[in-house]
């Protein structure tokens, strides 16, 4: 039985923009699942959704149902959604920058009950990301870019979610923290249970993590399969993770032609 099912939904913005035209994904208890897909696919649209944020943005789920815990959501108000378990770390890793780490973990943990579970939270919090403990007193504006993404992602832990919504991670990072971070993000999943959702433009990292993948493309999912299988697929391999048949190196700009398979357009 899914945690979350969201059942093809569209959502429009501003009355008029047509984003997401029959998006349905499903996510089990335990798993990461990762959505996949070039920029202006729908993948953050779909968070926002999820999460309620759309409501933010002039955007309204306008068909479809989205459930979590067999409960339809997509009518609840963002903060009635995290109450709910559903907390989303946005792309960008939009800190409180006035505020000291510490502070910025206090800020998410408005739902616990007494300064000895916030404090425990903390501790853990700070038991993955070792670094941010180091500099706890300090501004969250003068940590480096890495160093947010990890306060961000421990921002959401402080919450407990039940599902965690991670919107590109591994954004502007460099590849050795971009590792470090999916690494922490897996070992979230695996010791505190953490169901996610992994919106993410690097493929192969993400498929290395994950149990279970979408591929989105113009509003819709165009391909979903577990990763052992995504991986071997020719396709995701030409067009997600850059390798042609021979394992050479291609990108998109390479590809004049991008024909989708029969199966792609069902």
């Amino acid at each position: 039985m899914a945690l979350l099912d969201v059942n093809n939904i569209e959502v429009i913005y501003n009355d008029v923009i047509l984003v997401l035209k029959g998006m349905s994904l499903s996510v089990k208890e335990g798993q990461i699942v990762s959505l996949l897909g070039a920029n202006g696919a729908g993948k953050t649209t779909t968070l926002k959704a999820i999460s309620g944020l759309l409501k933010t943005e002039e955007g309204e789920v306008t068909d479809g149902v989205i459930e979590f815990e067999q409960e339809p959501i997509h009518r609840l108000a963002a903060e009635e959604i995290v109450r709910r378990g559903i907390f989303q770390v946005m792309e960008g890793r939009r800190v409180f920058e006035d505020l000291t780490v510490e502070e910025n973990l206090v800020a998410a943990a408005h739902l616990q009950k007494g300064r000895k579970k916030i404090k425990e939270l903390q501790e853990l919090v700070f038991s993955y990301f070792p670094r941010i403990k180091e500099r706890r007193h300090g501004l969250a504006g003068y940590l480096s870019g890495g160093e947010q993404q990890m306060l961000v992602i421990g921002r959401a832990m402080m919450a407990q979610p039940k599902l965690m919504l991670l919107d590109e991670p591994s954004l502007g990072l460099s590849p050795l923290l971009v590792g470090e971070i999916f690494h922490i993000i897996k070992q979230i999943n695996e010791e505190q249970k953490t169901t996610i959702l992994l919106v993410e433009q690097n493929a192969r990292l993400a498929l290395r993590i994950s149990d279970y993948g979408y591929i989105m493309e113009n509003g819709r999912i165009v391909l979903d399969d577990t990763v052992e299988r995504l991986r071997d697929n020719e396709d995701v391999k030409r067009f997600y993770l850059g390798l042609t048949e021979v394992g050479s190196k291609r990108s998109y700009r390479d590809v004049k032609h991008y024909k989708r398979r029969k199966r792609w357009l069902t």
